[in-house]
């Protein structure tokens, strides 16, 4: 009998009309529970409700990106009647739970402090906002109230999944529930293990959560354990990765090769546990159009991908104010504005991608968001605007990125542009989005795609992998040289290969990049092992 799997992660993307995410690892967490619901597997999911969702960030008419917020309802959420105490910073704080099934998904409970006369209401108010305290505040709510909540609905979850390390909080909280039993540290920690796992994603040591043993006693993360039980699960300072991977009887990363980056990168934390590689898949129901078919013939296949192709063209129009043209070759790149991703890689020598972009042989459409917070991803969205301006009609950035746009340019770009600093992508799931739509990937071998690409057969890759000094240099030549001999000439001269390869792309990734083929290894690997 398959175990009961509690799921818990501080983000997930259900529909764009449920804005309580921000990014991939939240489109991943959605994907789970939507899988988990097809193949009627025990899995709930325990989040938090963002009463105001992720930021809305729109551009000014100086091209520059701004943010803003407001109160959301969601009237399709079901009240459990669950309230529950969460300590932070020596004081109770309530959280009311919510019951979301609306999207073909497992149960996802949802924890809320906008509780009127409640202290802090405002704590779940903004996904990623605000700084430390607030953050760590949130985690609590998270952790030690998503324990809480599952205990009350009376749901015996036989394995706790961490997705990333926000939720790691929930750890250190077994860990205090057992010894509170009577058992010693050590004896706590061993009887936890056997029912915690955790993913790990960023292969980036700055973007893994550190924090003094000061401020976590302050908050209350924690609470019960000294600075030496702490210090054995995190470190000092404590790192809630290295926590999580200590707290865990099993450990995964998201792809083959960010498998290999993060044994190397946390290679020096003794206890942990081993990091296996179990890479990401995507839902087919949501992210694949049903018209596109491996097994269609050149003529329904090119019908097939010309509607959709419109059907982006349109919601570009709307949203952008900018008509493209349906006979050019179009490129997507959309994703999180951040610096490892290079997305302005493509214009660092105006004299090739110049005449490509005014002949009319190459139009690119970008789209993608900053943290509020991110001075320097916001530089980044505003030079993608700037590139716009400077390229009318020929460029065009979508501003306020979400699932709706996601969906549309995986379905109806003509290439799928990825072009990060290898291996600093751990999977890069839009590319398996675009790919099961027959939208033919342009990408570094980074992430996913040294495990999916067949190039010039399903896609084309990149350079050959190289990572050392220069690598700008190195990827920009390899770039402009494959889409300069072998993506324009192939689209607009030889439509019998680029359907070929259309087909093997759907082929390739309808199962093997699937969510549900993630989470059967899931179960077989992390949580029945």
């Amino acid at each position: 009998m398959n175990k009961r799997v509690a799921y818990f992660c501080m983000e997930f993307g259900l529909h764009e009309d449920f804005p309580i995410y921000s990014g991939g690892l939240g489109i991943l967490a959605g994907d789970i529970l939507k899988a988990a619901h097809d193949l009627d597997l025990p899995m709930v999911g325990v989040g938090i409700l963002w009463r105001q969702g992720y930021v809305n960030q729109r551009i000014d008419a100086a091209g520059k990106p701004y943010d803003s917020y407001y109160e959301r309802s969601y009237p399709f959420l079901t009240d459990t009647g669950v309230v529950v105490d969460v300590p932070i910073r020596g004081r109770n704080v309530q959280a009311k739970v919510w019951c979301c099934t609306a999207f073909d998904n497992v149960p996802l409970y949802l924890l809320d402090t906008f509780i009127p006369g409640n202290n802090d209401m405002l704590l779940t108010g903004q996904l990623y906002g605000w700084f430390s305290e607030e953050r760590l505040a949130q985690e609590l709510i998270l952790g030690v109230g998503g324990l809480r909540a599952l205990e009350a609905l009376g749901i015996q979850a036989d394995i706790i999944h961490f997705n990333d390390s926000h939720p790691v909080v929930a750890g250190l909280e077994m860990v205090r529930m057992r010894m509170q039993e009577g058992l010693s540290f050590e004896e706590a920690l061993r009887a936890v293990r056997p029912h915690i796992v955790f993913t790990t994603h960023t292969p980036v040591l700055a973007g893994n959560e550190r924090y003094d043993l000061d401020i976590l006693r302050y908050m209350g993360v924690g609470a019960g354990l000294t600075d030496v039980q702490m210090e054995a699960i995190g470190g000092k300072p404590f790192g809630m990765t290295v926590a999580g991977l200590r707290l865990a009887k099993r450990a995964n990363a998201v792809a083959q090769l960010h498998g290999q980056t993060a044994r190397k990168m946390w290679a020096h934390v003794q206890n942990a546990a081993e990091i296996d590689a179990i890479t990401n898949g995507v839902h087919n129901a949501t992210w694949q159009d049903a018209r596109m078919r491996a097994d269609a013939d050149d003529q329904a296949l090119a019908r097939a991908h010309a509607d959709l192709k419109g059907e982006m063209i349109a919601l570009v129009q709307r949203r952008a104010g900018v008509t493209l043209s349906p006979d050019i070759l179009t490129v997507g790149f959309a994703r999180r504005a951040a610096p490892y991703k290079r997305s302005d890689l493509i214009f660092r020598r105006p004299e090739v991608v110049a005449p490509w972009l005014r002949a009319g042989k190459l139009q690119i459409v970008f789209s993608g968001k900053a943290h509020p917070n991110d001075y320097e991803g916001k530089a980044i969205v505003a030079n993608l605007v700037g590139k716009s301006r400077q390229y009318p009609g020929s460029v065009v950035f979508v501003e306020d990125y979400d699932m709706q746009v996601g969906k549309a340019l995986t379905r109806g770009c003509d290439v799928w542009l990825n072009n990060p600093v290898r291996p600093m992508e751990a999977s890069g799931t839009s590319g398996m989005k675009a790919a099961m739509n027959g939208v033919l990937n342009v990408s570094v071998l980074d992430g996913w795609w040294p495990e999916g690409c067949a190039d010039g057969v399903n896609g084309w890759a990149i350079g050959d992998g190289y990572e050392g000094p220069d690598c700008d240099a190195v990827d920009m030549a390899a770039l402009y040289a494959v889409l300069g001999e072998k993506v324009i000439p192939t689209y607009y001269h030889n439509r019998a290969k680029w359907h070929a390869m259309m087909r093997a792309s759907i082929a390739m990734a309808s199962e093997r990049f699937s969510a549900a083929r993630m989470l059967r290894e899931y179960y077989a690997r992390l949580y029945q092992a």
